[in-house]
């Protein structure tokens, strides 16, 4: 579904009004939030996806990981997980589905977060992911809906794994790309409680099916904000992600979240290929951190120290502007 048409569903739904729910579906935000009483709330999402590479083992990590992530971009730390699981019985033998399922155990190890259980249905093709609980202390969480002008926008993983998946499923990406993405989407963003316990951080999203754009609109939108993004700034994970672009590795979802792009983006000078790569729908992407430029050493030490892929500043929160994103070189 792409973010116009899931903003069409939610704008029918009357939302919970009950005090106790920090976060709800009125804002987009990463995951929801429920207040347990001063000093701790619940944090819960769920997502699960079909599978984007072939192993099975690296296919269950990649969805947990994706899962996971949604608690740190809240700022919480997972604790609890329940399997999620569709199949073909008839076309995917027990091994295969115990290696997927060993793979999320293992992710969901690696943060502390116990699976306890879950539940399978009979499926024409795989799905697989988790829901996950998560803790986090209401004053330290992380929201979309606080950003500030002249806030630093800092992205934590490099953009691409849309296309590199593709690319795979294709017969196109290099095995080393390939290696490359499966590494990248398989680490989760444990830095996102750090930052978030340390009050170092104004505003956080992390970077999936929406892509870099949909998801930084979704912020700007709630915050009551605006963005310039640097173009020239923004990573991506290698130089071949433009070559499978100009062989039409372009998922449905990137092509989707372009066209939604293009209603509230001021592209300057961006071209083409960089436009389809800063809308490219990610799998398990990096956080999108809000940071005070007084804290902007700070959060760069601890990114460091934890070993972060990117430590890029891609552009600056703006007063609101007649276009949400403006990309600049």
């Amino acid at each position: 579904m792409s973010q116009e048409a899931l903003a069409q569903v939610l704008r029918q739904l009357p939302f919970d009004t009950n005090r106790n729910v920090l976060v709800g579906a009125a804002t987009a935000d990463d995951a929801g939030v429920y207040r347990l009483d001063r000093d701790r709330a619940l944090v819960q999402t769920v997502d699960f996806f079909t599978p984007i590479v072939d192993d099975p083992f690296a296919y269950g990590q990649l969805a947990a990981a994706n899962a996971l992530s949604d608690i740190f971009a809240m700022g919480g730390r997972s604790i609890t997980a329940l399997n999620i699981m569709g199949i073909p019985t008839d076309l995917v033998p027990p091994k295969i589905i115990a290696e997927i399922l060993r793979g999320g155990l293992e992710k969901a190890k690696e943060v502390g977060c116990a699976i306890i259980g879950g539940h399978t249905i009979r499926n024409p093709e795989p799905v697989y992911g988790l829901a996950v609980t998560g803790v986090v202390a209401p004053k330290k969480m992380l929201t979309n809906a606080t950003a500030r002008p002249g806030d630093l926008l800092v992205l934590t993983k490099p953009l691409g794994t849309g296309i590199a998946t593709t690319g795979i499923k294709r017969g196109l990406t290099s095995k080393a790309l390939a290696k490359k993405t499966i590494a990248l989407m398989s680490r989760v963003n444990t830095i996102g409680a750090e930052l978030a316990e340390r009050g170092l951080v104004r505003a956080a999203t992390d970077i999936t099916g929406f892509g870099l754009l949909g998801h930084l609109a979704s912020m700007c939108r709630v915050s009551g904000v605006s963005a310039e993004i640097y173009g020239d700034e923004v990573p991506f994970i290698d130089q071949e992600i433009f070559k499978l672009i100009e062989r039409d590795c372009v998922p449905g979802g990137t092509a989707q979240n372009l066209e939604t792009a293009n209603a509230v983006t001021d592209w300057g000078k961006t071209t083409p290929s960089k436009r389809i790569l800063f809308a490219d729908a990610q799998t398990s992407g990096g956080l999108l951190l809000c940071v005070s430029p007084n804290h902007f050493k700070q959060v760069l030490r601890l990114l460091k120290q934890y070993r972060t892929v990117s430590l890029a500043i891609i552009g600056k929160i703006t007063r609101s502007q007649k276009r949400l994103i403006c990309l600049t070189e």
